[in-house]
């Protein structure tokens, strides 16, 4: 089931967050994302408080959380989008986690299914997102589920320096 994020939900959305975390420290996982930098518990009740979080639950436990709006990125005007539309057409989602434990088990895809159908409910057809290029799992995801990548911004991105920003585009 796929819900709004309400405050009862932060605990286990930064648990998500720690467990990615501990796996990156462990190099078992590569999203370039640093322990007390990003993302925190801030990241989320900073979604809950614009009520643009989401959650994905499932017997009562949150298996999965993301930011979906219209705010693009800074980074992205730099980006050489295949459609130039207005901003009002545009969703962006971002800060996908699904919890490690979950993990292959189609819920990232369901996930940016829900993100794709929310889009379409809010008139927009265009969906924007991003994510660093050492994350391939999520490149590899993206690009299966009809998303190109459109260019690659080196940056500093959410206070984490040397990032290579992925941007990602699809037209529904």
């Amino acid at each position: 089931m796929f819900r709004r994020g309400m405050r009862d939900d932060i605990p286990e959305i930064v648990k998500i967050y720690d467990k990615i975390l501990e796996l990156e420290s462990e190099g078992k996982a590569r999203t370039g994302w640093k322990k007390g930098v990003y993302p925190t518990e801030k990241t989320a009740l900073d979604a809950l408080a614009q009520e643009e979080l989401f959650v994905m639950e499932q017997d009562g436990r949150i298996l999965a959380a993301a930011r979906i709006n219209q705010e693009q990125e800074k980074e992205y005007a730099q980006c050489r989008w295949e459609y130039d539309v207005s901003d009002s057409d545009i969703m962006v989602i971002h800060t996908l986690v699904v919890d490690p434990e979950f993990a292959g088990q189609g819920i990232g895809s369901s996930f940016i299914r829900f993100y794709e159908k929310y889009a379409l409910e809010c008139g927009c057809r265009y969906l924007r997102m991003d994510t660093n290029a050492i994350n391939i799992p999520a490149r590899a995801l993206y690009k299966k589920l009809g998303y190109s990548e459109r260019g690659i911004i080196p940056c500093v991105f959410n206070g984490i320096g040397d990032v290579q920003l992925v941007c990602l585009e699809k037209r529904l």
